[in-house]
């Protein structure tokens, strides 16, 4: 017990979201103190030029030599070698806000991943992660995370259901006395949303934009479900044809037609992880309903379409970027939770 508490004393304790879009950090004590974009840039040397927020602001826009890179797909790691570089850059900046003798020993760590992610792609996570300089790491199931983050009361003898949209999957998950009792992954999320609008462009357009074109188009005037003021968004990009820039006028309904097939995707997977419930915890629904988190649950009228597609009540979560990071940190304050 003694050691347990010298070691806490002089290391930290971080909670790590690796994300497919974004990668959020929370240190014990201090917060979210990371949140940035799931980006590395490197020149044809493989010499990192810039890590997050920087790196994400080359995208689409590098000469030859500079490639703007993001190692994470579908919410496993698809380079490990530049995983390693981002994780240990985001490590080192969440270090920075702690006391110099809390950075005499390597953090223990706790990071979310998928729950439907293979034992192989567990075990390069937390490769990944020791090299990248942490001592101790944990896995945590990122539904079970969201859940914990948003405040479900997971402990109880009662179903709950947690609805996770991150960047490259959705994890949709009905969970009770701290487990998980059904569970359905997709490989669709906001990254998909936006692959949507880009080829919405070409093909009604002729217009050719990039990944943060399509993102800004999504996050104002995309919505899920109609709209009383649907709105009229100007577009810039390529035309296909001439090769020049031009400009377009896009509705926000058209955007919403562009988006029905992966947030389709997204429905069903809810239906699938209902359709596994024993009759008892679906019944429990009924009450607690579903909450949404993760970025994909900020998109206008997602709430309403599942809850008509359910006919449960549906709920978005006060803080949904964060829900998973804050899961992690809850679990770092309390051991007792994470034991559970």
């Amino acid at each position: 017990m003694l050691m347990q508490k010298l070691i806490r004393f002089f290391s930290t304790d971080i909670g790590i979201d690796l994300g497919t879009a974004n990668s959020l950090v929370y240190v014990r004590d201090n917060g979210v103190v990371v949140n940035e974009p799931s980006v590395v840039a490197i020149n044809d040397k493989s010499e990192v030029l810039a890590v997050g927020e920087d790196a994400k602001k080359m995208l689409g826009k590098t000469p030859i030599n500079i490639k703007a890179i993001r190692p994470m797909k579908d919410g496993v790691i698809a380079d490990f070698d530049i995983t390693e570089v981002m994780l240990r850059t985001f490590i080192q900046k969440a270090q920075t806000c702690v006391p110099w003798y809390q950075r005499l020993l390597r953090p223990s760590i706790i990071i979310a991943v998928p729950s439907e992610i293979t034992e192989v792609e567990r075990r390069a996570v937390k490769e990944s992660a020791k090299k990248a300089g942490a001592g101790d790491v944990m896995i945590v199931e990122e539904p079970m995370a969201a859940a914990v983050g948003v405040g479900l009361p997971v402990y109880e003898p009662r179903g709950n259901m947690i609805v996770d949209i991150g960047g490259g999957t959705t994890e949709v998950a009905v969970i009770s006395l701290s487990g998980i009792v059904a569970t359905k992954g997709v490989k669709v999320g906001g990254d998909e949303l936006d692959r949507a609008i880009v080829q919405h462009m070409k093909r009604n357009h002729n217009l050719m934009i990039g990944e943060l074109t399509a993102e800004q188009i999504k996050i104002k005037i995309g919505s899920a479900y109609p709209l009383e003021d649907d709105k009229v968004l100007e577009v810039r990009g390529m035309d296909m044809n001439s090769r020049i820039p031009k400009t377009v006028k896009v509705t926000g309904e058209e955007i919403r037609r562009a988006l029905m097939e992966p947030i389709t995707v997204v429905v069903e997977a809810v239906r699938i992880a209902l359709d596994k419930c024993p009759p008892d915890i679906a019944a429990d629904l009924i009450d607690s309903g579903i909450m949404l988190a993760g970025g994909g649950a900020v998109l206008k009228g997602l709430d309403r379409l599942i809850s008509e597609e359910t006919g449960l009540p549906v709920f978005v979560s006060e803080d949904p970027l964060n829900a998973v990071v804050t899961g992690t940190g809850i679990m770092l304050q309390n051991d007792l939770i994470y034991r559970n």
